[in-house]
């Protein structure tokens, strides 16, 4: 197991060791921040820019299919040979109101002579630059000369390491019945042309564009088309009948940027007056036309020709998350009409200054799709290069891409799936195949030894030290795709991030200056350069999904193969096998053949080596009467094993269910108290061997709890005697040796054993975990104290609720004990008065997200008059303990980041013990822009919010604050919490420093 995920180990006796080591901030720590580059993707390099004899591509045809819209298909041409789960595969894309399902396959090679290369890198450049990036560099304002980026060839544009294209395809309709696919070379051209036209006539500025803008634009013969007649539209470069220009494809020759036509306006004209602001005041603009001279210096030539309404290309989205899409579905569903959360995004332009583009609007609309899809494969591509490098080629295995796309990817990625489910799976299969090796090499080292050693070998330092020799952390994807940020062949960014951490190449040195414990540092953002700051853990849990995935993929051998390529040794050699079972067939069952015999009944399986059942029930107490033996040996092994086996049980079972259920199930299934349950349900607590009246005395008390019992839950709190628990694990682990490794049929004995095994329906959570949980859920603060009275901890944890103060105490051997049993006392005061787990959280957790509000959960509860004597759980009136009458609390001044008075809110509120504070936000639309803050702080937006917040304060009552209006929902939040925290203040309740 990782030594290093608290989470996880629940129920562990060594939980204490691993959280001291996890608080440093050593390798393989969550404090310890890195700076590593990103691996180079070869799938997508090439030479072909510049052959003179053209080049040979391979061919893969992207198509989009969709219920409700019509989408264009591409083929993506690359140098080199893709992978075969990259060349065949598919990916669903989720817009905001339908899912598009893209597939991709190959088709071959094709040829390309180096004019067809010419033209199709033109057109790459053209609609990349203009849907994504700017065709024009340069402004007046900036004092840097505009210019037309494509006004000649430029190499900068493309990159050896990065050379692939997508081209259009043919729509179906026209394409021959023989043929599949067929490049779409008029379009191609269209964009060919435009080129050469906005390198001849694009509208730079006033001084530089008007000679040559006037002689095409004040000419109609030299804009290009026969059509005359009063239903003529002349655009920059041709005339157009108006039957024919609704969904025309059009890119503006001063802006570079790409519309279509959605209608023509056919009662407005350039002599029209301009727009006027959304708040009713007149424009300072009295026409189009005027707007148009005195904003870029152009004169219109045909002003009396009718507007055109063009619908706006918009920047690309992630569009490989449903969970993404859903979120923005239920944002528009709150706001109570879904068609207004939507930008309106059309213009009026006057025809003129526009060219056309002879492509279909499905491929416009198609475009749109591409940088999420080619995101996903270049994803793929990075997976199958690890892949490539990790190399297990075993009787033809074929390793799935998408396993290990996914052991790659954390949680900040964003995407519907993520590496912690195979993080969880591999971190057991890790400990298994290490714990076997261990064993079997070192047949006289103690318990004690083997797990010192396997510790160390399975630490998060030691894989983060391992992982980064191989360089995984080079092929970790850490951060959301970002579609702003995607840069096709041929495109220039327009959103740079150069790099400023002095390096300059993509491999950052393993040096300590590019390490850091600070908070404040962005996980995961990445430079131009590919640098980007991770969680040292994220490294080593890393190597534990990718083991995890190899398991999945290629079962114990191919796992094994992942930890040797790795450098950690794993040798399950059969020799050693028969070692161990030679070492154990030597010693004599005849005195306790009848306690060997009845315990094999019972499990349902006969040894074959009774030896090996005789150690696993030998106590270490045992060799005080000269047994030169005991079960730890084997309890160490069979604590390994049974961990993987139901955590694969658990992974194949409930597929569903996120990594954190996972786990808590895991922790539930394999925790000690769980097996010493199994012993006594199973009589087989009966066998074991030992010398100590205390041990037998220990179970005599707990065997007669168990059989008292209603249910599991009535068991909650109390601690069982860890010899049942480890007697369990020592038989998986005799068995396993008996059966040389089989873990198969450890499995079909084993199932039984442990059925009914836990499931997400009956969960049962610790109860420090489910208080907390629940305190979490309803915006309650509890606080925990604990103290050594000689052998024993006592606990006290102290709940506030709105009129009275719960105090539950607890007692036990260790902490954790003692704080269970408080935490259990106060859960069943919390559900006599109708505050249960199961219908606060889960319930919480069932029903979807809201943005309405957020914190305190609409309950009440009444006062309840008690005595103080001293008991399990205590009820206290809220003045009774001196919480109201403490001195004035005093707070750090207050930030003004965004976040920062909430922050301090909610901090005064855990300090107090005060309810959590509740907000109400309301947002207001307006088609005006609005402007909100001073100076560097001053924003401008179109929809403003305003937030209520509600705090009930104990002994006191309600105090509600409206905050001011502001530009985003956080902030409104922001602004209410800082004028409450200042009516406290006012109120002597709080000192602001």
């Amino acid at each position: 197991m990782g030594i290093l995920d608290d989470h996880r180990n629940e129920g562990r006796e060594d939980s204490d060791l691993k959280v001291k080591i996890s608080e440093s901030a050593g390798a393989g720590t969550t404090k310890r921040k890195e700076l590593h580059g990103t691996v180079h993707l070869r799938a997508l390099s090439g030479t072909w820019r510049d052959s003179p004899h053209g080049a040979v591509f391979h061919v893969y045809k992207i198509d989009f299919s969709c219920d409700s819209e019509l989408y264009s298909g591409f083929v993506l041409l690359t140098e080199s040979k893709l992978d075969d789960d990259v060349a065949n595969n598919k990916v669903d894309l989720y817009l905001l109101d339908k899912m598009v399902k893209s597939t991709v396959i190959p088709c071959g090679e094709i040829h390309l002579g180096s004019d067809q290369i010419k033209r199709a890198m033109h057109f790459h450049e053209l609609l990349f630059n203009g849907l994504y990036g700017k065709l024009f560099q340069g402004s007046k304002a900036s004092g840097i000369h505009r210019e037309f980026l494509l006004q000649r060839d430029n190499d900068l544009l493309w990159s050896t390491s990065y050379m692939y294209m997508i081209l259009p395809l043919e729509v179906p309709n026209i394409v021959n019945d023989d043929d599949s696919w067929r490049i779409n070379w008029k379009g191609i051209d269209s964009c060919v042309s435009v080129v050469e036209f906005l390198r001849n006539s694009a509208w730079l500025s006033a001084e530089q564009s008007r000679s040559k803008y006037r002689s095409l634009s004040g000419d109609s013969s030299a804009v290009g088309g026969n059509v005359t007649g009063e239903d003529i539209i002349y655009l920059a470069d041709r005339s157009l009948s108006t039957e024919n220009l609704k969904e025309t494809v059009v890119m503006s020759i001063h802006t570079g940027r790409i519309y279509y036509v959605l209608d023509i306006l056919v009662n407005t004209s350039a002599e029209s007056p301009f727009d006027s602001k959304a708040d009713g005041t007149p424009s300072k603009y009295p026409s189009f036309a005027d707007y148009f001279n005195k904003k870029y210096g152009i004169v219109l030539f045909y002003p009396g020709q009718p507007l055109l309404l063009l619908k706006q290309t918009h920047n690309p989205f992630n569009l490989l998350s449903d969970s993404e899409a859903s979120a923005f579905r239920r944002k528009m569903l709150s706001t109570g009409n879904p068609v207004d959360a939507k930008r309106n995004n059309t213009v009026h332009m006057p025809p003129e200054l526009l060219v056309c583009i002879d492509i279909d609007i499905s491929l416009l609309r198609a475009l749109y799709l591409i940088p999420s899809l080619i995101h996903r494969m270049e994803s793929l591509m990075l997976a199958c290069q690890l892949r490539e490098d990790i190399s297990y080629n075993v009787n033809r295995f074929h390793m799935p891409s998408s396993l290990i796309l996914e052991a790659l990817t954390t949680l900040r990625c964003c995407e519907d799936f993520s590496s912690e489910r195979l993080e969880l799976l591999g971190d057991s299969v890790l400990k298994y195949a290490v714990s076997c090796h261990l064993f079997l090499k070192y047949p006289q080292k103690h318990e004690g030894k083997l797990s010192g050693q396997r510790q160390r070998t399975i630490g998060n330092a030691n894989l983060h030290e391992l992982g980064t020799k191989r360089r995984i952390h080079a092929y970790i994807r850490d951060s959301a795709f970002e579609p702003r940020r995607w840069v096709a062949p041929g495109q220039l960014s327009v959103h740079p991030v150069p790099c400023s951490h002095g390096v300059d190449t993509s491999e950052v040195p393993l040096d300590s200056k590019y390490r850091t414990i600070d908070e404040n540092v962005v996980i995961g953002k990445s430079c131009d350069r590919g640098h980007r700051w991770l969680v040292s853990k994220s490294i080593a849990d890393c190597v534990e999904a990718l083991i995890g995935a190899y398991y999945v993929g290629g079962g114990l051998m191919a796992a094994l193969h992942m930890m040797n390529w790795l450098g950690i040794e794993v040798n399950l050699e059969p020799c050693y096998v028969e070692k161990a079972i030679n070492l154990a067939s030597d010693r004599s069952c005849n005195q306790k053949v009848d306690h060997v015999t009845a315990l094999e009944s019972k499990i349902g399986y006969d040894f074959s080596t009774k030896g090996l059942l005789l150690e696993a029930i030998t106590h270490l107490t045992e060799k005080d009467s000269g047994v030169g033996y005991c079960y730890e040996r084997l309890e160490f092994l069979g604590d390994a094993v049974l961990d993987v086996l139901i955590t694969w049980h658990l992974y194949q079972n409930h597929t569903d269910v996120d990594p954190g259920e996972l786990t808590d199930l895991r922790s539930a299934s394999v925790s000690n108290e769980n097996f010493a349950q199994v012993c006594v349900r199973r009589n087989l607590f009966q066998h074991l061997q030992h010398c100590s009246e205390s041990i037998s005395k220990q179970i005599t008390e707990y065997v007669t709890l168990v059989m008292a019992a209603e249910d599991s839950k009535s068991l909650q709190g109390r601690q069982c005697p860890k010899v049942l628990g480890d007697l369990f694990e020592s038989i998986a682990g005799a068995i396993l040796i008996d059966t040389k490794l089989n873990v198969e049929e450890l499995w079909r004995i084993f199932l039984p054993l442990l059925s009914p095994i836990v499931t997400p329906d009956n969960l049962e959570l610790p109860p420090f975990r489910e208080l907390n949980e629940l305190c979490d859920c309803l915006g309650y603060f509890f606080k925990e104290h604990c103290e050594n009275d000689k052998e024993v901890v006592l606990a006290e944890l102290r709940l506030q609720l709105e009129d009275i103060l719960l105090i539950g105490e607890g007692i036990g051997k260790i902490r954790k004990t003692a704080k269970g049993q408080a935490a259990l006392h106060l859960l069943k005061e919390l559900e006599s008065r109708g505050i249960s787990y199961d219908r606060c959280v889960l319930k919480r957790k069932k029903r979807e997200s809201s943005d309405v509000s957020s914190g305190l959960v609409d309950m009440k509860f009444s006062i309840i008059d008690v005595s103080q004597k001293k008991q399990k759980v205590s009820q206290l009136l809220c003045g009774d303990d001196g919480v109201s009458d403490a001195a004035i609390p005093v707070i750090a001044a207050i930030s003004t980041e965004k976040g920062g008075p909430r922050n301090s809110l909610y901090e005064l509120c855990k300090r107090l013990q005060w309810p959590m504070p509740s907000f109400e936000t309301i947002e207001q639309k307006s088609r005006a822009p609005i402007e909100f803050g001073e100076g560097s702080d001053k924003k401008t937006g179109f929809n403003s919010f305003m937030s209520k917040i509600s705090l009930l304060i104990p002994d006191f009552g309600v105090m509600e604050v409206n905050g001011e209006e502001r530009a985003d929902k956080k902030r409104s939040q922001d602004s209410a919490a800082l004028h409450l925290l200042y009516k406290l203040e006012e109120q002597g309740k709080l000192v602001i420093s």
